[in-house]
């Protein structure tokens, strides 16, 4: 089973996904630290941005997992190092990369396959999970999204001025809805909810109570299909 949820950056995406599936007894799956972790792994090993065959390969041989909150590659804990601006700023290489998409979806949906999910991300309701039972769109204003980010560089000790910081989100905004693959873009059937002034348990209520009506909504659906006709 797997709820969807989609986003624009810094709309709280990531936490409010990891709280909402610790109160459903769902596992997390964070795509967005794949695809982060995919861009650390071409900086580190100096592969060129624009050498989407040797992406395509790290994409489809990196030993990634995950662990608690944490994520490793290779054995090495990259959970602050893959959150760091110079990761952020050249992300958009790797996830315009059609064969590292291609490789991430495909490892995305072979991991779902094997539980009950709650999946964060730019594309999950549209390409990675179409049929999934929730799909919510989470967003919040470039103003708001600029302050959690602020608020985060500064708890990694880098100082960025708010103007600095919607500038970039207003960039990597663009981007993400012009992407060639896996754009940003809100699925027909996805539940907006906007985060501006809510706290995250504010957000979690809101998003486990709209998880819980289409479980319940699924599993009433899938009773009826097995109910013995009446002729």
């Amino acid at each position: 089973m797997i709820i969807a949820i989609d986003g624009p950056a810094g709309a709280g995406k990531s936490t409010v996904t990891r709280r909402l599936a610790d109160r459903l007894g769902f596992q997390f799956l964070d795509t967005g630290a794949m695809y982060r972790a995919v861009t650390f792994v071409a900086l580190r090993d100096d592969v060129g941005l624009d050498d989407e065959d040797a992406l395509g390969k790290i994409a489809q041989n990196i030993d990634l997992r995950f662990e608690d909150d944490k994520v490793f590659v290779g054995g090495e804990d990259v959970t602050q190092a893959i959150r760091k601006p110079e990761v952020t700023r050249k992300i958009k290489s790797i996830a315009d990369a059609v064969e590292v998409r291609r490789h991430l979806v495909s490892l995305q949906q072979k991991i779902a396959a094997s539980g009950d999910f709650v999946s964060e991300g730019r594309d999950q309701g549209t390409v990675a999970f179409p049929d999934a039972i929730c799909k919510i769109y989470l967003t919040a204003s470039t103003r708001f999204r600029a302050i959690r980010r602020a608020l985060q560089l500064e708890q990694q000790g880098v100082k960025a001025g708010l103007e600095e910081v919607i500038a970039e989100i207003n960039s990597r905004d663009y981007n993400d809805e012009n992407r060639k693959v896996g754009r940003l873009l809100k699925a027909d059937d996805a539940v907006e909810v906007n985060t501006d002034n809510k706290t995250i348990d504010d957000v979690v209520d809101e998003l486990e109570q709209i998880a819980k009506e289409k479980i319940a909504d699924s599993e009433s659906s899938q009773q009826r299909s097995k109910s013995p006709k009446v002729v």
